[in-house]
């Protein structure tokens, strides 16, 4: 699995015009199911995304995580984060999961961060053409992929 780990002020998703989901200050995470993931991915990644210490502290040093700072978690699954630019111009997204595979694991993906961080995890809609709209504070933009835990 891979994640694109945003600190925000606020974000929301939209679909059609409508709001489904929205967060004040805390994480945007765009995820991606990979064909051949397994619950061991999606384990090490929801740890990692929870316990990333990204948050100021009182000094002002990147010190804590979401949890510790009240924050909230919008997740949204966003296939094109495994694209194949290798060959022209026109990316690839071949090692993206199939929806059958990929949606239960997204949904198991959430369930997770809310059972770590103890607050509903905000979702887009899978599959669908969203707008996404985020602050990101900082910035700060981290890149996670569970096939480089090791």
């Amino acid at each position: 699995m891979r994640a694109v780990v945003q600190r925000v002020s606020r974000a929301s998703v939209e679909v059609g015009g409508e709001q489904v989901s929205g967060i004040g200050r805390g994480l945007l995470v765009l995820v991606c199911v990979e064909t051949g993931d397994r619950e061991s991915d999606m384990e090490w990644l929801t740890k990692k995304i929870a316990g990333l210490r990204i948050f100021e502290d009182e000094s002002g040093v990147m010190n804590l995580d979401v949890t510790a700072v009240g924050g909230e978690i919008l997740a949204v699954s966003q296939f094109t984060l495994v694209a194949g630019t290798r060959k022209g111009n026109r990316p690839s997204y071949i090692r993206a999961a199939a929806p059958q595979e990929a949606v239960p694991m997204y949904e198991e993906f959430c369930r997770r961060l809310e059972s770590l961080t103890g607050r509903p995890v905000g979702r887009g809609r899978f599959g669908a053409d969203m707008k996404v709209s985020l602050i990101n504070d900082g910035p700060v933009t981290i890149i996670i992929d569970s096939r480089l835990k090791e």
